[in-house]
């Protein structure tokens, strides 16, 4: 059992506060929590907002239980569906909304599926290599593991975890699959850590961690999830409804950036002297570049550190 007094929200107040602009100005105000987990941002919003009515969405079933449970007490304003987020517009529909007040979306993998070893996520205890996000899937990060050419694992290592020893963690694997299937997280853990030279292990934390990250992301296939999900969110946004961001790896923090900058950027000609309507920007950013955790939360929540918080606003329709 996961205990939710334990359960820390990341930048929880600062969420609730960016998004509180929208909700106040909306008449049947609907937020989509498009990461449901555990639900600490859900129940911190509808604590706040009496008459705010939430979508939780989340690929996890067992998160999705645990959520349920917490919040119970708010049932007549919570709906839930299980679904990857990049199918929040057909949820939305489906729930009889057109447009909603705002979106939280709290990417990468969750707290619960770290400190559920049999899930495979950590290279710190031994488990079956599975790291699905939602379980009912059939891909596994076993299965990429041993099954995929060695020219698609070094581009995955190289493109998902930065690794610039891909190639050679790749060699590695493929000796050892050619004798037996890889099947363990501690094997593989090992496996990579001696792919690695020397010199580099003694520094940057655990040499398997590039690795883990790249198997997870393909398996959930969460950057494709990503790049799908932002734009539909922002589409379903109406005027002064905000969309709010937290990202914990560069790489989906990049695509977070792009898009924002892409839609706060007027497509009339920079040589013209004036704004054509038609060609002005829809959405304006409500964080200039990105926010971290203040000192306090750091001190609370270490798994806080590397969060980057970006919002944005829709101010045309």
């Amino acid at each position: 059992m996961i205990d939710n007094n334990v359960h820390v929200s990341v930048m929880r107040d600062r969420c609730i506060e960016l998004l509180a602009p929208a909700i106040n100005a909306s008449e049947n105000p609907v937020v989509v929590d498009a990461t449901l987990g555990m639900g600490g941002h859900t129940e911190a919003l509808l604590q706040r907002f009496p008459t705010l009515k939430v979508i939780g969405i989340d690929r996890d079933l067992d998160a999705l239980r645990h959520a349920s449970v917490r919040l119970a007490p708010f049932a007549d304003r919570l709906m839930t569906r299980h679904a990857t987020f990049d199918a929040i517009a057909d949820v939305v529909e489906s729930f009889g909304y057109m447009q909603i007040t705002g979106a939280l979306f709290d990417l990468g993998v969750s707290s619960m599926q770290l400190d559920e070893t049999n899930r495979g996520f950590s290279y710190s205890h031994d488990a079956p290599l599975d790291m699905r996000m939602d379980r009912t899937q059939t891909l596994t990060a076993g299965e990429i593991v041993n099954t995929y050419e060695p020219g698609q694992l070094v581009k995955i290592l190289r493109t998902y975890g930065e690794e610039k020893f891909a190639t050679r963690v790749v060699e590695s694997i493929v000796k050892a699959r050619a004798i037996a299937p890889l099947n363990s997280t501690a094997q593989l853990a090992t496996l990579v850590k001696n792919a690695i030279p020397a010199a580099t292990r003694r520094t940057g934390g655990n040499p398997a961690k590039r690795t883990f990250q790249a198997l997870r992301i393909e398996t959930n296939d969460e950057l494709g999830a990503i790049t799908r999900a932002l734009p539909a969110a922002l589409k379903l946004l109406s005027v002064g409804g905000r969309l709010v961001v937290m990202s914990f790896q560069s790489l989906e923090d990049r695509i977070v950036k792009d898009l924002f900058v892409a839609s706060t950027t007027s497509g009339t000609p920079r040589d013209l002297p004036f704004e054509l309507p038609e060609f002005a920007a829809k959405f304006s950013l409500v964080i200039r570049g990105s926010e971290t955790p203040h000192a306090k939360e750091l001190e609370e929540n270490s798994r806080s550190a590397s969060v980057r918080l970006r919002a944005i606003e829709r101010v045309a329709a």
